[in-house]
């Protein structure tokens, strides 16, 4: 048996919190049913990991898309459950667990009681709620439909929140690995090397080219360490600066996607993207040409968002999706054929989302793949470069 503590509203619509025994989350759920209650939320107790850091959250207080999923999640609950918008927004900022997110729900609050929709009200706040979620909200209220639209944008949150945790999680191995090949290199550089030299020095041996070599840096990277700090930032300003340009964008954008092992890698990740909001807009009532260019401009590749825009004028001329899509030359033929069969069968929202869950699991299967290749290769280049530096010092 575990202890869940649980927020839960009455049938007079108050709220009301507590714990509860229970073998599992959906026992604990019915239990919180079984009182009366509409949950909202039912969570594993954690009052002791909270009594030794009761501040955390004050130290990391930047809104997170978790933080939006969270807020989603509750306001979906609560509108389904039959209360009104506005106090399922006081009841949501109740529960916010950072201040931030608890002052942003307060102001969307208040804009809402002075007489402006929801979708205005979060439009106020456009670095938490991408133009994506405002109009799919606006679609929601206007078709009458807000609560099924939450239940949608819950599901997306919940399925764009999932891969970026796979991609971070699979990406912390090969970072530590380098961070400490790195970190191993450093300490050659600044300790060893110079202590080596020094021996050199008071002994009077001949040293070799290569020894020589490596002192000569080491020596040069310990005195003049500033400038190289100073050329590292001026490359990083001016790379930034380039890719702030058109052309510079244009590239990179195209020069990613030709990436050997990585480029097909992003080019599934965008996909992905770009069918699950298709998809999610298109079922939430939103015009589909106005749909299709809300996602070209979220589309963070140029080469990409060219093709979308490409769709759009095409579905302005009649011609579909599908067709537009095989011209644009950026889409794999497994999405253009799905597309084109969710066309046919006037189902192309949920093939869409289906096209997603596709390519969601292809990526998943590629990062894996391109982890298995880069580990065994850092792992070879690093021991390369230190047991080079180790064998140089060794040649005397």
């Amino acid at each position: 048996m575990a202890t869940f503590a649980y927020v839960g509203v009455s049938g007079e619509g108050k709220r009301l919190e507590g714990h509860i025994d229970a073998g599992d989350a959906r026992a604990a759920v019915s239990g919180v049913r079984g009182m009366g209650l509409t949950p909202i939320s039912v969570r594993e107790s954690t009052r002791v990991a909270k009594a030794r850091i009761p501040n955390l959250s004050l130290q990391f207080n930047r809104i997170t898309r978790k933080d939006i999923l969270f807020f989603t999640e509750e306001l979906s609950t609560l509108v389904r459950a039959g209360l009104p918008l506005d106090r399922s927004l006081k009841i949501t900022a109740e529960l916010a667990p950072k201040p931030a997110l608890r002052k942003i729900l307060e102001s969307v609050l208040t804009d809402i009681k002075g007489g402006k929709s929801l979708a205005d009200a979060l439009a106020a706040h456009p670095k938490q709620f991408t133009k994506l979620y405002v109009n799919m909200i606006r679609a929601g209220e206007a078709g009458g439909v807000l609560n099924v639209v939450l239940e949608r944008l819950t599901e997306f949150e919940r399925s764009a929140d999932e891969l970026r945790s796979y991609l971070a999680a699979a990406l912390v191995y090969p970072v530590l690995l380098t961070a400490v090949g790195l970190g191993s290199i450093g300490i050659l550089f600044y300790f060893v090397i110079p202590r080596f030299a020094s021996i050199f020095d008071d002994v009077g041996a001949e040293i070799p080219p290569a020894t020589a070599v490596l002192i000569a840096i080491a020596g040069f990277s310990t005195t003049y360490w500033w400038v190289v700090l100073i050329g590292l930032v001026a490359a990083g300003f001016g790379i930034r600066a380039w890719l702030e340009t058109p052309s510079g964008s244009a590239t990179w954008d195209s020069l990613q996607l030709r990436i050997p092992l990585l480029g097909p890698t992003l080019l599934k990740i965008a996909i992905a993207r770009f069918s699950r909001t298709l998809g999610t807009l298109l079922a939430s009532s939103v015009p589909l040409i106005v749909a299709v260019r809300i996602v070209e401009g979220i589309a963070r590749n140029r080469n990409l968002a060219a093709a979308i825009s490409r769709i759009a004028d095409g579905a302005k001329r009649g011609e579909g999706v599908s067709r537009p899509m095989r011209e644009a030359g950026v889409f794999p033929p497994l999405a253009v054929h799905l597309v084109a069969v969710g066309e046919e069968t006037g189902r192309l929202d949920s093939m869409l989302l289906q096209v997603a869950d596709v390519y969601d699991k292809e990526v998943k299967s590629a990062v894996k793949a391109l982890t298995a290749v880069f580990e065994p290769v850092i792992i070879l280049v690093m021991g390369v470069l230190i047991g080079g530096v180790v064998l140089s010092m060794l040649m005397v």
